[in-house]
């Protein structure tokens, strides 16, 4: 039997998933068989065509996926693009900093270096195509290893990673000391 729960257990199902579900798992969650899932999608994908929605509902194979209409794309792609190349946040400067002078290194590295949870900024650097996963580290858990891209090049208009500006010795850098001194004698 075909309710308005289980039709809305599928499309949320579908809507947090973003990726396609198969048949089998959305029949199992709903305890419905094949013939009635096939009737299900058709009832919820002619419910977004009645009021007139952006969203649709894919057959791929044996799944389903809730999708955009491919008319909306050119929407989606400028936000997307947008957001892509927003300008880059204290902390996804220094994210780039680590991995750049340190790669390839795992979101562990960084958030040891950092101090913080680095996840989400690693995360939006791999969107933003600054960073790209480089295998996976051979220790336990075999964590992901991440390194900078040709679009991290191109950004900061370098060739290579050889034109990156040499990290201070101890020598040369400041002491807290120095920078509290500093600090006080610029307020005087």
């Amino acid at each position: 039997m075909l309710t308005d729960e289980k039709i809305s257990i599928v499309e949320a199902v579908l809507f947090a998933c973003g990726e396609p579900v198969s048949k089998k798992t959305l029949c199992e969650l709903t305890d419905i068989d094949s013939e009635d899932m096939d009737k299900l999608i058709v009832k919820l994908s002619e419910r977004y065509l009645g009021i007139s929605s952006s969203l649709e509902i894919l057959k791929l194979g044996d799944s389903y996926q809730m999708a955009a209409r491919r008319e909306f794309a050119p929407h989606i792609k400028a936000v997307l693009e947008e957001k892509r190349n927003a300008t880059l946040s204290q902390a996804a400067f220094e994210v780039l900093t680590i991995v750049a002078y340190n790669q390839p290194v795992t979101k562990g590295f960084v958030e040891n270096v950092r101090g913080v949870d680095s996840s989400s900024v690693v995360n939006s650097l791999v969107e933003k195509g600054l960073l790209e996963e480089s295998g996976r580290i051979d220790v336990p858990g075999r964590p992901i290893a991440y390194k900078t891209t040709a679009g991290f090049l191109r950004a900061f208009q370098i060739s290579d990673l050889s034109e990156l500006p040499p990290i201070p010795d101890r020598e040369t850098q400041m002491t807290f000391d120095e920078v509290l001194t500093e600090e006080k004698s610029a307020d005087e």
